[in-house]
């Protein structure tokens, strides 16, 4: 592939990053409002837990995306240094 292709490819994912961060504000931001406006302590204790269930899979998307990113970049730089040798 190409310097550009990678050039790209890190910013898509450098952006998916930061959609990934705004819909666990949004996410947490509606479970917290469920837990607030809960009536009873069993629908409170379940919202609580889907609150913290999916925070962890933003967590987990966000820690692979970042690992992507590390690998496209050391993708870039072993395409530069090959495109230098031509």
């Amino acid at each position: 592939m190409s310097v550009e292709y990678y050039r790209k490819r890190l910013i898509d994912l450098r952006a998916d990053v930061a959609k990934e961060r705004e819909a666990k504000k949004k996410d947490n931001a509606y479970y917290a409002d469920l837990i607030k406006r809960a009536t009873s302590p069993s629908s409170k204790a379940s919202y609580r837990k889907s609150k913290i269930d999916r925070a962890t899979g933003h967590d987990r998307k966000i820690e692979s995306l970042k690992r992507e990113i590390e690998r496209c970049k050391e993708t870039l730089a072993r395409e530069r240094e090959r495109a230098k040798k031509k």
